[in-house]
């Protein structure tokens, strides 16, 4: 996967618009657009940080497609409830934060 889909699908799995993310990193759309269809190979590392902090994504992630145990769950977390129609997704995230609640205590 390149740099550009996986910019796409980090943006678009926190529901925003390329006018939206640029508007929040302070770039313009296009400078989102040529990243998102690899016509920029090496991003500036500003914008590459502002994206990072505004996506909430690991830095080596999004350049090098390289994810640690982490992120590599919550991937495959993403993929398979992606799939389950929304009441599914719910029942899902419902258990999830049961879970953690029991777990605090």
């Amino acid at each position: 996967m390149s740099i550009g889909l996986r910019l796409k699908e980090a943006r678009k799995a926190r529901g925003m618009s390329q006018e939206l993310l640029a508007e929040k990193i302070g770039a313009s759309r296009g400078v989102v657009t040529n990243i998102e269809h690899d016509k920029v190979l090496e991003p500036q590392p500003l914008v590459v940080n502002a994206i990072c902090d505004v996506l909430k994504i690991n830095r080596q992630w999004l350049l090098r497609g390289e994810a640690g145990r982490s992120a590599k769950v919550l991937s495959e977390i993403y993929t398979s409830v992606k799939e389950l129609s929304g009441e599914e997704q719910q029942f899902i995230l419902d258990m999830i934060q049961t879970y953690i609640r029991h777990r605090r205590g």
